[in-house]
């Protein structure tokens, strides 16, 4: 046994070892359940996570698996827990192990003779899960995924925030995957133009494909410094695998910015800031933000105010305005949930592939709108930042823990509502504030000026 059956009330969940494997002990309506305790994300242990209903919230990232099936449930992730048999008797709690690891959701492959075709412009996030989901709901048609990148599907967030990466080893799929499940991946192709009568799309190497229906997920690339010397050798910025720098003692200069790159012998040998302070460089890597990489694509058909100038407006559903032409991703702007449905664009790895599934059910006329908490983590000197929800209009901000310690959560208010937070130490309480703003329940700001943290479920 495990446990005796009084150990958990409901609501409650506990890490258990069963055969040297760490294993999620849930209860909830009365009703045991196990899953696997490791988060397939990154690993991280769901036992120090969030769950509300039957639903586990991740502590590290806002991964959130449903308690009885293991199921991933929200984003980010692309792969499921495994669920072991639970069984009662003589009021003691038995637990049979059997998957041990993470697993793939059912999926179809293609169905002979059905020539529906699904095309994905961009290899990100939210093609990527599009993909995935129009398999597990058994569409059989054709699947096309076209990225300019040399690369299949990889996770670009741990190119700033883990050195010294292998780009095989951040590959979310391999070959063998889109294989098996009769997904195509077109590598080194660009799109130039979409012609939305025709329902064709014009690559760079002078190909036209036709398609049914189509994900514009393009993404966006590093944006440069507009300063005298930009032109410079050993200037990088970090975008692809191939980009990537260890790094080593890092100096802030606050309130300033750049205003000339100088060089010697054509390579970069110091940097002019607006203070007049000039720092000597070997090597400049610029980080400041990116630009939409829909100026690659030029609507032939599309109406002039969504021509794909600067960024897509999305109508309900990820639809564009043009039938069967869908956006995702770091170019769409979309009716936040949990914003009132305010119009924005979060150019985030979990919003991305959270989008990636919606698109597919649209696709698929199974109507489902967008609920998706958003939810970021950057990592600065070994330490975990986590941010949910959306802070735009903030008025006050309400801390709880001390920032000298190291240790805290800040709460961000606006008409007397939390509308996102953001912590350091302080597991799981980010998460815990995300579930509760995915429930739609109101967090109001005597809630979080009290000094009852109960509702975190702070470990």
């Amino acid at each position: 046994a495990v446990c005796l059956e009084s150990d958990l009330q409901d609501g409650q969940m506990m890490e258990v070892e069963v055969r040297h494997h760490s294993v999620l002990l849930t209860r909830s309506e009365g009703k045991y359940s196990a899953i696997g305790n490791q988060c397939t994300h990154y690993g991280a242990p769901l036992s120090k996570g969030f769950i509300s209903g039957n639903r586990v919230r991740c502590p590290w990232h806002g991964s959130c698996f449903n308690a009885h099936t293991g199921d991933l449930e929200e984003y980010p992730g692309i792969d499921c827990l495994p669920c072991h048999k639970v069984h009662i008797q003589n009021s003691k709690v038995y637990v049979s192990i059997n998957k041990k690891e993470k697993r793939i959701k059912s999926m179809s492959a293609a169905i002979p003779g059905v020539t529906h075709t699904i095309l994905l412009l961009g290899g990100g996030a939210a093609s990527l899960i599009c993909a995935e989901t129009l398999r597990q709901e058994n569409f059989g048609g054709r699947i096309i995924m076209v990225t300019r990148e040399d690369l299949l599907p990889y996770d670009k967030t741990r190119l700033s925030k883990v050195m010294n990466v292998e780009s095989d080893s951040i590959l979310m799929r391999r070959m063998e995957f889109f294989h098996q499940y009769d997904i195509e991946v077109w590598l080194r192709k660009e799109a130039l133009s979409v012609d939305t009568d025709k329902k064709t799309v014009t690559f760079d190497d002078g190909s036209v494909q036709s398609y049914d229906q189509i994900l514009i997920s393009t993404g966006c690339r590093a944006k440069g410094l507009d300063v005298p010397g930009m032109n410079l050798g050993n200037i990088k910025m970090l975008e692809t695998p191939e980009d990537m720098l260890t790094e080593k003692n890092v100096k802030f200069y606050m309130n300033d910015n750049v205003t000339e790159v100088r060089g010697t012998n054509g390579k970069v040998k110091d940097i002019v800031l607006k203070s007049g302070k000039v720092i000597p460089a070997d090597v400049l890597i610029v980080g400041i933000g990116c630009l939409h990489s829909c100026f690659l694509l030029k609507l032939v058909s599309c109406p002039t105010d969504h021509q794909f100038s600067v960024l897509i407006l999305l109508l309900q559903y990820m639809r564009t305005n043009v039938p069967d032409v869908f956006c995702g991703g770091d170019l769409a702007i979309f009716p936040l949930a949990m914003a009132k449905n305010q119009m924005v664009n979060i150019g985030h790895w979990q919003m991305a592939q959270a989008q990636g599934r919606i698109v597919a059910l649209n696709m698929l006329n199974k109507t489902t709108e967008l609920n998706s908490v958003p939810f970021y983590w950057t990592v600065l000197v070994g330490k975990t930042i986590r941010y949910t929800g959306y802070g735009e209009g903030y008025t006050e901000i309400i801390i709880k823990g001390k920032f000298e310690d190291r240790k805290f959560l800040a709460l961000y208010i606006k008409d007397d509502e939390v509308i996102a937070a953001a912590g350091l130490n302080f597991d799981p309480a980010v998460s815990a504030v995300a579930e509760r703003l995915a429930s739609g329940k109101v967090i109001t700001k005597k809630e979080a000026q009290s000094d009852d943290l109960s509702w975190l479920q702070l470990s």
